[in-house]
């Protein structure tokens, strides 16, 4: 089973930075994107950030330009670099690894793993 490990959350003011770290059981280069979600309360989760196996980035509009997605590959890792940070932003936020295959009976198969989450409280 993958098992996926975020980092980095916490408190911090209207306009600041942090950093969220997602650390896999499993090399990245095995999924086809990795993605950060979130989850505010008495809200659905929603979708973040997303990169795929070949680099490509993704972003939900509300963070574009603030928020920055990257990986390191040798350690595994996945980073959401967050900046100019806004009481909006409050919520869970959860890393997310996808892969599609073709099983063993020539079928479709998706996997799909989630991390525990971590929170981030952007307050004055």
């Amino acid at each position: 089973q993958v098992q996926l490990v975020e980092s980095g959350g916490g408190l911090v003011q209207p306009g600041g930075s942090l950093r969220l770290s997602c650390s896999t059981s499993e090399t990245i280069f095995g999924f086809n994107a990795m993605g950060w979600y979130r989850q505010a309360p008495g809200k659905q989760r929603e979708f973040v950030a997303s990169i795929s196996s070949g680099g490509s980035t993704n972003y939900t509009d509300s963070v574009k330009g603030r928020f920055a997605i990257s990986q390191d590959n040798p350690k595994n890792t996945v980073y959401l670099q967050m900046t100019g940070l806004k009481p909006e932003d409050t919520a869970v936020y959860y890393c997310n690894a996808y892969r599609h295959y073709i099983g063993q009976m020539g079928d479709y198969k998706e996997d799909d793993y989630w991390g525990q989450g971590t929170q981030v409280t952007v307050s004055s």
